[in-house]
């Protein structure tokens, strides 16, 4: 029995080892998203206004701070978990930790409803995707088979990652980049004019300015995957990780939309799916196989989705195990398999995940469904960018009253320059989560008193779940042998502050 308790972390540690190209792989394919082009071509030239404004004033701030703080002594484990309860309280961590990860129970489902409409173009079947019956059968296989292929370790999801991301995300990038610079080396002239006065909205109202969420979740998730920070074969690169992760996000979000603006007309630009027939209408110019290429483009961008949910799969739920052990969930969600994985918190998010996906799978028809994925998807939104609003207090907290903690990288060498990024991720975090409850222009005058109605309710509602779990914390955590009454939620400060301090200007 002895020799085989020294076995199990050797091989728990090997089954989750990943190298910094892995750990690049799943958490760019939790933020680079071909699928989202279309939508942000449909923009205009107004898509590099907002691309500027989610990417190098909102998404730059949150890859420097999220790779600080996943760089500092002891914070290594439970990514925003640790971060924002270190910084915040216990409550306020658990509570930022909860927004994560229940945001993706709305959002898995669209990755999923994508897959099934690419795979539909690919195989010719529209039934899979018009037959809500057979749509959800092949969305719980799809889900349940990614959850099971997790159980053997990290390592599984980082290949999974890896060739998902080189046949899903780089593949298509390239091939899009290659058709635009045939294109405009032809003389084809571009569609839309790019200049000051194109590229900023032509009005700052309310149903205009929430066009800015889609860019702000298309570049959400960055954070998801630092509780693998553990896994690493080198932990010291995840802050190169995050550097490289913001370069090639925004660098193809720019390629990708403006590629597909200035060669296809905006009204021939079709969301979701769309972006199947928009690879199809710019090989038509060329004279290539159309239906081919929709095929083959509808089974890379389903591939590239598929690692997407596996890496969304493994990433929040480490840091809920972590708060879990902590004694934040019943006792049961604090085991893991014999390869170190948190099987029972995986259920927990797949049965969650199953229950949304049947309720907008199966919900009422026609324009009520329309709604009610509508205020589904801006709920998930507005949690998330609380989560984010979270995220970016902790990192001032860290830089104004523990700026002697031991880390190996800084976002910047000025503490000034570190105080504006965690204020300009904070301020557009705030923005993005504002603009979430103005009503879409496109909805009738009833729909949208209905949509504040019932977007208000359900964010109360879940927003208040944490705190009523927290509730039962005190209880769990002794069942678990914790004692919190003695335990101070600085442990982790406390314990870091000694740890090389003298040495943290030298990094």
């Amino acid at each position: 029995m002895e020799s085989k308790e020294k076995v199990t972390p050797v091989d728990t540690a090997k089954a989750n080892q990943i190298t910094g190209f892995q750990l690049f792989s799943m958490t760019t394919s939790m933020v680079m998203t071909v699928y989202g082009f279309a939508a942000f071509a449909k923009q205009g030239p107004t898509a590099l206004f907002f691309l500027f404004l989610a990417g190098i004033l909102w998404f730059l701030p949150v890859t420097r701070a999220a790779g600080e703080m996943a760089s500092i002594d002891g914070w290594s484990k439970g990514g925003i978990f640790t971060w924002s309860r270190t910084m915040l309280g216990e409550k306020t961590g658990w509570a930022a930790l909860f927004y994560q990860w229940i945001h993706i129970t709305v959002g898995m489902n669209t990755m999923m409803y994508f897959i099934i409409g690419c795979l539909s173009i690919t195989l010719d079947l529209p039934i899979i995707n018009n037959n809500p019956a057979v749509k959800f059968i092949l969305m719980m296989i799809l889900l349940w088979g990614l959850i099971l292929l997790q159980q053997r370790g990290t390592k599984v999801t980082g290949k999974i990652a890896q060739w998902c991301f080189s046949l899903g995300v780089i593949i298509p990038v390239f091939f899009l980049l290659i058709l635009f610079v045939t294109y405009l080396a032809q003389g084809n002239p571009m569609l839309i004019r790019i200049n000051f006065s194109t590229i900023f909205p032509k009005s700052w109202t309310g149903s205009v300015l929430v066009g800015f969420v889609p860019f702000i979740l298309a570049f959400a998730g960055a954070e998801g995957s630092a509780p693998h920070v553990k896994d690493l074969n080198k932990p010291k690169v995840y802050p190169k990780v995050m550097l490289a992760l913001a370069f090639a996000a925004i660098l193809s979000d720019i390629i990708g939309s403006m590629a597909i603006a200035g060669t296809i007309p905006n009204k021939q630009i079709q969301l979701s799916t769309g972006i199947v027939y928009a690879y199809g209408a710019l090989v038509k110019r060329f004279g290539f196989g159309v239906v081919f290429i929709e095929k083959l483009t509808g089974l890379l961008l389903a591939i590239g989705v598929t690692g997407e949910i596996s890496s969304w799969v493994v990433g929040p739920n480490a840091g809920m195990f972590e708060a879990a052990k902590a004694g934040f969930l019943p006792p049961r969600f604090s085991k893991a398999n014999k390869y170190g994985i948190e099987t029972n918190v995986m259920i927990l998010q797949g049965v969650i995940v199953s229950i949304m996906g049947a309720l907008l799978t199966f919900g009422a028809g026609g324009n009520k469904a329309n709604l009610s994925f509508q205020t589904a998807m801006s709920l998930t939104v507005a949690l998330y960018t609380l989560m984010y609003m979270l995220m970016f207090v902790s990192y001032i907290v860290l830089q104004l009253k523990h700026d002697d903690l031991h880390r190996t990288f800084f976002a910047s060498r000025s503490k000034t320059l570190r105080l504006i990024y965690g204020t300009l991720g904070f301020v557009l975090s705030a923005f993005g989560f504002v603009v979430t409850f103005f009503p879409p222009a496109a909805l009738s005058a009833a729909s949208k008193h209905t949509y504040m109605v019932l977007l208000l309710s359900a964010f109360v509602v879940v927003f208040f779940i944490p705190f009523i779990l927290y509730a039962y914390h005190k209880r769990w955590a002794s069942e678990l042998g914790i004692d919190i009454e003695n335990q101070s939620v600085k442990t982790t400060a406390t314990e870091t502050e000694h740890a090389g301090t003298s040495e943290q200007h030298n990094n």
